[in-house]
C-alpha cells in the first residue's frame, strides 16, 4: 500500500569553509480515507442498577443498520483538528466526538500525531441527530478506526474500544457493530448470532429531542432505589428474565419471538412526557409491526419482514399522520459497523 508522500527540505549552511553542513528532512505523510458508519438501534434496553460514578449498569441487545454518515479524514500540513458538517446542529469544534476521537488519539499515539500532523474530518450526515441512534458514537469510531489505519498504528479491536469506551458507552460497539449483548455502562460485549432478513421502519419528528441525560436521570428518580448499591430496578421479577428470552429467540432465529421481546425501559418516562413519541409507537402497533423506541428516543422503530412491507407502513404512517416535521427511513440489519470506502495513495 504506497501513499501519498509530501517532502519538504530546509538546508542550513555554515559560512565556515562554505562548505554544506547537514541536511533537514522533514516528511509529512498526506493521506485520507472515507468510511462508512452505522447508526444503531436497540432491541433490549434494561436498566439494572444505578452507579455511584453517576452512570448506570445496563443490559442492552444492539443492532447496526445500513442508515450511515460518510466520514472524510484527511491529514493536513498543520497540528489542528477541524470538523466540517453539512448538518446546522451538528457542533464543528471540541464539542463533536469525532474531534474528541482525533484528541483522544493524539494524547495516547503524540508521535503519530506530530508524524502525520493534524486531521480535517468531514462528516455527511445521514443519520437524524439527537435521535437515540448513536450518531455521534459512530462517527466517532469512524475516526478512531481511519486514524488507526492513516497513522498505521495497528491497533485490534479491544484496543479501539478501549479508546472509545473513553468518548462514550455507545462508541466500543460502533466500532464492532453487528449484533450484541452489551453490559456494563455499554462498554462490555459479547457477539450474539447475526439476525437476517429484517427491514427497520424508522420515525422521528424533526424538530423534537430527548436529552439522555434527563431519561435517565428520571428513571433513577422514578424506578431505581436510591441505594445505588441496590442490584435491580423495582419491576415485576418475570420482565427480568426477558433479557435472556430475546437472546434464545436470536439464537434459534425466531422472528416472531424477537418481535415480541423488544424491550427499552426508558419509555416508561420518555412517552408519558412525550405524546408525540407514545403516538408514532402506538401508530405501529395498530399497524401490526412490533415496534419500541430506540435508546433514549425521540426515534421509535418497527421491524418488517420485507422492504415492501416496510414501504407499505411508511406510506400508512404518512397517511395517518399528516405532520411535515415528521421523517420516516427504510433501513435494513447488517453485521459491520465501520467500512473503508475509499483511501487516497
Amino acid at each position: 500500500m504506497v501513499y501519498g508522500l509530501a517532502v519538504y527540505r530546509t538546508t542550513s549552511l555554515l559560512t565556515n569553509n562554505s562548505s554544506l553542513s547537514t541536511t533537514t528532512l522533514v516528511e509529512k505523510y498526506m493521506r485520507s480515507y472515507s468510511l462508512l458508519a452505522s447508526a444503531k438501534i436497540n432491541l433490549y434496553l434494561e436498566i439494572i442498577r444505578d452507579r455511584p460514578d453517576g452512570y448506570h449498569d445496563l443490559l442492552m441487545v444492539l443492532q447496526s443498520i445500513d442508515l450511515a454518515d460518510q466520514i472524510d479524514l484527511r491529514s493536513t500540513e498543520t497540528n489542528t483538528i477541524q470538523v466540517y458538517c453539512n448538518h446546522p446542529e451538528v457542533p464543528q469544534d471540541h464539542r463533536n466526538l469525532a474531534y474528541k476521537a482525533v484528541a483522544v488519539m493524539a494524547e495516547h499515539f503524540p508521535h503519530a500525531f506530530a508524524k502525520y500532523g493534524g486531521v480535517d474530518i468531514t462528516i455527511h450526515k445521514r443519520i437524524p441527530v439527537g435521535a437515540g441512534l448513536a450518531g455521534g458514537s459512530t462517527n466517532a469510531a469512524a475516526v478512531l478506526v481511519g486514524l488507526n489505519l492513516m497513522w498505521e498504528l495497528g491497533l485490534n479491536h479491544k484496543q479501539l474500544q478501549y479508546l472509545g469506551s473513553l468518548l462514550g458507552s455507545d462508541v466500543p460497539f460502533c466500532i464492532l457493530g453487528g449484533t450484541m449483548l452489551a453490559t456494563g455502562r455499554g462498554e462490555y460485549l459479547t457477539p450474539l448470532p447475526a439476525i437476517d432478513n429484517f427491514y427497520v421502519v424508522l420515525a422521528k419528528y424533526r424538530s423534537l429531542s430527548v436529552s439522555t441525560a434527563w431519561a435517565y436521570q428520571t428513571y433513577r428518580h422514578q424506578y431505581l432505589h436510591s441505594n445505588v448499591s441496590n442490584t435491580s430496578a423495582t419491576r415485576h421479577p418475570k420482565e427480568r428474565v426477558y433479557s435472556g428470552q430475546i437472546m434464545s429467540a436470536i439464537a434459534r432465529q425466531n422472528q416472531m419471538q424477537i418481535y415480541q421481546l423488544l424491550h427499552n425501559d426508558l419509555e416508561r418516562v420518555v412517552l408519558p412526557t412525550y405524546p408525540q413519541v407514545q403516538q408514532l409507537r402506538e401508530e405501529f402497533q395498530r399497524l401490526g409491526c412490533p415496534g419500541i423506541m430506540s435508546g433514549s428516543g425521540p426515534t421509535v422503530f418497527a421491524l418488517t419482514k420485507s422492504q415492501a412491507q416496510a414501504q407499505q407502513v411508511v406510506e400508512a404512517v404518512n397517511a395517518a399522520i399528516s405532520d411535515p416535521d415528521l421523517e420516516l427511513w427504510i433501513s435494513q440489519f447488517t453485521n459491520s459497523s465501520i467500512r473503508v470506502l475509499s483511501f487516497d495513495n
